[in-house]
C-alpha cells in the first residue's frame, strides 16, 4: 500500500552506511535503513528485511516532515518483503516501527533528478483527532434512533389496524431511517441482526423463526400475509429498536469505523440493494440506496474537518455523490413509488450501477487517510 501522510516524528541524520551485501534494506532498531544507498528517481522496488527480533512495520518518509510515501506492516522477524514505490527528487529515510518499541528513523538518502514527488504530504490522523468526529456521530445516531423508535411504534400501530397500505408506507419510512445509520452497525451488536437481518443462512429461509425485523415484516406485508399474523412481528421489531435506543448511550462507536464505513456503506449498497438481494417484496432497493447515500454524507460531514486538508479530491467526492443521487432518484415513478431494481431498463440500471461504483472508488482512500497512525 502506498500512502502519503505527515507525521510529527523526530529523526536523526546518520552517516550513510554501505550497501548490504545482498541489496536489502534492514528494518531494525539498531540498523534501521542500513543498505539503502544510491537511490534512484522513479518507480522501483525496495527489498526490506526485518533483522530485529520482533515483528515490525516500515515506512519510507520525508525526514524533515515525517510524510509517508510507502509502507509495509507486520514484517516478521527474519522476513523479507518487497515495497513498490515511486520516488521523486528529494530527501527520504526509512522509519522502522518494531512492535512494543519506539520508532526509529534511519539515515537520510537523497534522490536527484526525476519527476517531482508523486503526491503532497498529508497530516496523519491520531486517535485524539477522531474523538470529536466520533462524539458528533454518536449524537447523530442517538437522534436517529429516537426518530426510529417513534416510527416503528407507528408501524406497529398501522399493522395492528389492518391497514396494509398504511403499514407499507410506515414500514418504508422507518426502514429508510435505519438505513441512514450505516456507520454505527458495529456498535449495535446483535441488535442489527434482530432489526434488519436477512434470511441468509437460516435453515428454513424466510419461514425460519430466526428471521425477524424489517425484512421479515417486508416479506409479510408485500406477500399479503394476514396483518393479524404480522402484528407480533411488528411489535417484536419496535421492541428491539427501543432496547437498542435505551442501551446506545453506553455503546461506543469504533473510531476506525468512521473512515471504513464511508466506503463500505455504498459498497454494501452496490452488492445488496442494487442487485435486489435484500428485496423481500417491497421493490424499494433504490430508496434504500438513497438512504445509504444519506448515511454516507452523515459520516463525511463529521469527518469533513479532518478530510478538508488531507483529501484534495473531496470536492470530487461531493460531486460524485450528487451524480449518484440523481441517477438513483431517476428510478422513482411520478406517483412516488419505486421501480424495483430487477425491472429497471438496462441502460438506467447500468448508469446507476456505474455512478455508485465510481463513488465507491472515490470514497475508498478515506479509510487509509483517517486511520490513526503510529509515529513514535
Amino acid at each position: 500500500m502506498t500512502v502519503v501522510l505527515l507525521a510529527a516524528a523526530g529523526w536523526w541524520l546518520w552517516a550513510r552506511p554501505a550497501p548490504s551485501a545482498d541489496g536489502v534494506v534492514e528494518v531494525s532498531v539498531s540498523a534501521c535503513g542500513r543498505g539503502w544507498a544510491g537511490p534512484q528517481a522513479g518507480r522501483q522496488t525496495l527489498r526490506l528485511r526485518n533483522t530485529g527480533p520482533v515483528t515490525a512495520g516500515a515506512e519510507v518518509v520525508d525526514p524533515a516532515t515525517g510524510a509517508v510515501f510507502g509502507e509495509i506492516e507486520g514484517l516478521g522477524a527474519g522476513a523479507t518483503r518487497a515495497l513498490d514505490i515511486t520516488l521523486g527528487a528529494g530527501d527520504y529515510a526509512l522509519r522502522c516501527l518494531p512492535d512494543d518499541a519506539d520508532a526509529v528513523t534511519g539515515p537520510v538518502v537523497h534522490v536527484t533528478g526525476g519527476a517531482p514527488r508523486p503526491a503532497p504530504a498529508i497530516v496523519p490522523v491520531t486517535y485524539a483527532d477522531l474523538l470529536g468526529p466520533a462524539k458528533s456521530y454518536h449524537a447523530v445516531i442517538a437522534a436517529g434512533l429516537d426518530s426510529l423508535a417513534a416510527q416503528t411504534d407507528a408501524l406497529a400501530a398501522a399493522v395492528r389496524s389492518g391497514d396494509r397500505a398504511a403499514a407499507r408506507a410506515a414500514w418504508l419510512t422507518a426502514h429508510l431511517t435505519y438505513e441512514r445509520l450505516g456507520a454505527a452497525y458495529g456498535a449495535f451488536g446483535d441488535a442489527d441482526a434482530a432489526i434488519n437481518g436477512t434470511a441468509d443462512g437460516l435453515p428454513d429461509g424466510t419461514a425460519d423463526p430466526g428471521f425477524t425485523g424489517f425484512h421479515r415484516l417486508e416479506s409479510g406485508l408485500w406477500r399479503d400475509e394476514a396483518t393479524s399474523a404480522l402484528a407480533a412481528v411488528a411489535q417484536q421489531l419496535t421492541d428491539a429498536v427501543h432496547r437498542l435506543g435505551e442501551s446506545f448511550p453506553d455503546r461506543q462507536i469504533d473510531q476506525l469505523d468512521l473512515g471504513v464505513r464511508a466506503h463500505e456503506i455504498m459498497e454494501n449498497a452496490l452488492q445488496s440493494e442494487l442487485t435486489g438481494h435484500t428485496d423481500y417484496g417491497s421493490g424499494t432497493g433504490l430508496a434504500t440506496t438513497l438512504a445509504n447515500l444519506d448515511g454516507t454524507v452523515a459520516v463525511l460531514d463529521v469527518l469533513r474537518p479532518l478530510l478538508a486538508g488531507r483529501l484534495p479530491a473531496l470536492s470530487q467526492v461531493d460531486a460524485q455523490i450528487g451524480r449518484a443521487r440523481t441517477a438513483v432518484a431517476s428510478g422513482q415513478r411520478a406517483d412516488g413509488s419505486w421501480v424495483p431494481v430487477a425491472q429497471l431498463p438496462t441502460a438506467l440500471r447500468e448508469r446507476i450501477n456505474g455512478t455508485v461504483a465510481e463513488l465507491t472508488e472515490e470514497l475508498a482512500p478515506i479509510a487509509a487517510i483517517t486511520a490513526p497512525r503510529r509515529s513514535s
